[in-house]
């Protein structure tokens, strides 16, 4: 009784935390959906080492359910609107033994990139996200991210960089005000059908006081790519997250289906004249 009171106490006196977002574990390129074109998305996202209740309580700390053991699937759906426009749709999901398949919320993204006829070195898009996901599973309901995109593809090297801000506005976050959480990835193709990299995530707490390193959310995941056609999308791989504030080892998978309406290349928004 003596160590679960202090174990809660310990809990209570900590910083509030961010609710980790194991549900859609990728780095964005800059490109996006072919106008009359719709990719379907599924990611897999199964936590091994990560958070865990406190005694006596199927919850973590701040109330969410923890994250150690659980299986996270997400169905993202995106339509493209133009040659340089898109807007995807979330469903995100929880799995674990014995509680069966959750809902956990639900989030829209309208995304705009730098059209080819501007000829910018780098591609170049932002996304929008705005969303709600249930108290039990997230310590913020209602969030807005903006997400910077740049990616360059420099012969067999890909680089990409995503310096995303998010905002609460509800939730234990909303004092924060803006957040900052970056992510990045280097790729490398082996050959036409392998590529393979690192993929990096952050959460650095507020975007003009972050968190010190023992409380922020640092990710880093070796990754691969198979392009296997041009109407799939195959990524897998496995994170490590090595300070407190982070689930420690994750494993991830993407399967993407590109739909064609009309007779263009999938996945190509250049691709229309």
């Amino acid at each position: 009784m003596l160590r679960a009171a202090l174990l809660v106490l310990l809990a209570l006196s900590a910083a509030p935390s961010r609710a980790q977002n194991n549900y859609e574990i990728q780095v964005y390129g800059a490109d996006t959906v072919a106008p009359q074109s719709t990719m379907v998305e599924l990611h897999s996202n199964f936590t091994l080492d990560g958070s865990r209740p406190l005694p006596g309580s199927p919850l973590a700390t701040d109330g969410v359910y923890p994250t150690e053991h659980v299986e996270h699937e997400t169905i993202e759906i995106t339509t493209g609107i133009n040659d340089w426009s898109e807007l995807g749709f979330y469903i995100f999901t929880a799995e674990k033994s014995g509680q069966g398949v959750q809902w956990v919320g639900d989030h829209i993204r309208p995304r705009v990139r730098a059209p080819d006829q501007w000829h910018w070195p780098v591609g170049a898009s932002l996304s929008m996200e705005f969303g709600y996901q249930r108290r039990i599973f997230s310590t913020d309901t209602w969030t807005l991210e903006l997400r910077p995109i740049i990616d360059k593809q420099i012969g067999r090297w890909y680089l990409a960089t995503n310096l995303a801000v998010d905002r609460s506005f509800h939730g234990l976050s909303v004092p924060q005000g803006v957040t900052f959480a970056p992510a990045g990835k280097v790729g490398y193709d082996f050959s036409k059908a392998v590529s393979a990299g690192l993929e990096y995530y952050g959460d650095y707490g507020e975007l003009v006081d972050p968190d010190n390193l023992h409380n922020q959310q640092q990710q880093l995941f070796v990754v691969t790519d198979l392009n296997v056609s041009p109407a799939w999308e195959i990524n897998f791989g496995v994170g490590v997250g090595p300070t407190a504030g982070t689930d420690h080892l994750i494993f991830k998978g993407i399967l993407g289906r590109h739909f064609d309406w009309s007779h263009h290349r999938p996945g190509m928004s250049d691709s229309i004249q």
